[in-house]
């Protein structure tokens, strides 16, 4: 199942020169992630105070192929590559979308999350209600 969240590029997304500074990329794939969670009902709060779990960044790569600029409407598409009890590898990209030909592939990233238990500091399995719905949306793609 492919996730799609619309991303428009603010004056403050952007460097001197207009165009969407490195580390912006990151924090519209991060809320793609968080809205899809979302879809889900699943809010990162609400499963840090039920769960003592929290979802960490454990490893990241990402590819900048072309500029995103301030004013342009993005789309972060996302799916899940990989899932195992405790880590999900989730394969986003950023596009431009084009009304009358391909959309462009902006940039394209893989971002590996783990669950964390922030009381022991150490990786734990997803709760199962959790992992079902993962499982689900693996299946789907």
């Amino acid at each position: 199942m492919e996730f799609i969240w619309p991303v428009r590029v603010y004056y403050e997304d952007t460097d001197s020169g207009g165009v969407v500074y490195h580390s912006n990329y990151l924090n519209f794939m991060e809320r793609a992630r968080t809205e899809w969670l979302r879809t889900l009902h699943l809010e990162q709060d609400e499963i840090i105070t039920e769960y003592a779990i929290v979802f960490v960044v454990s490893a990241l790569s990402i590819n900048y192929l072309k500029p995103a600029l301030f004013n342009d409407a993005l789309q972060v598409k996302s799916t899940i590559k990989k899932l195992t009890r405790a880590s999900i590898v989730f394969e986003q990209s950023i596009v431009r979308a084009n009304e009358n030909s391909e959309d462009e592939v902006l940039t394209h990233g893989e971002v590996k999350v783990v669950s964390f238990n922030q009381h022991k500091k150490r990786p734990a399995a997803f709760p199962e209600s959790i992992y079902k719905k993962f499982i689900g949306l693996k299946n789907a793609t």
